[in-house]
């Protein structure tokens, strides 16, 4: 089994729920199928390292010198990845924007080793509308970082990537979710 397959069981086991009728509610306030909830799969050791070593795979080598994304959705992702990262000697810097700007200090949406100019990824756990995404790009960029690339762990295939797309160009997803009904559905 590869380390994608790997995530997909992982996923199914600990942070996706599905039912034949629309029982769980939304941020956005609309019914679905199911529900995803990464953080129980991305806070387990070896979910970590399965989504640290696939972001890594994904990113645009020797062009990204950071990632990272709204808070805490994407910390436990964007920590993960900067591991791996060292690990394989191509160290790229974690992130995170607040949903709040600081208002002491350096009053900064952004928490991290980065600086203006530099080139970042923006890392997101679940893409529904991509609405959060958007969100987190538009701070960092008020930041003068560069977004080039955005990855997403799991895109529930309702238009968020598509959406993402309209603000930067490589947008890539690492589990659908089709790949993770058709899992259930094997079992």
């Amino acid at each position: 089994m590869n380390m994608q397959q790997e995530l997909i069981q992982l996923l199914c086991q600990k942070s996706f729920n599905y039912s034949e009728t629309p029982t769980f509610k939304l941020a956005s306030g609309k019914m679905s199928q199911y529900y995803v909830n990464c953080k129980p799969t991305v806070l387990h050791p070896f979910g970590m390292n399965l989504v640290g070593h696939l972001m890594y795979e994904k990113l645009l080598h020797g062009t990204i010198s950071a990632v990272g994304g709204l808070t805490f959705g994407a910390d436990p992702i964007a920590v993960a990845t900067s591991f791996v990262s060292g690990m394989k000697n191509q160290p790229v810097n974690a992130f995170s924007v607040r949903k709040q700007q600081k208002d002491h200090g350096m009053v900064r949406w952004i928490e991290g080793d980065v600086q203006a100019g530099d080139r970042v990824a923006i890392l997101e756990d679940v893409a529904t509308t991509g609405g959060s995404t958007i969100k987190a790009i538009e701070r960092v960029r008020s930041e003068g970082l560069d977004v080039i690339q955005v990855l997403v762990l799991v895109d529930r295939q309702e238009g968020g990537l598509e959406n993402i797309r309209a603000h930067v160009d490589r947008v890539d997803a690492i589990v659908s979710r089709d790949a993770l009904i058709a899992y259930l559905k094997r079992r």
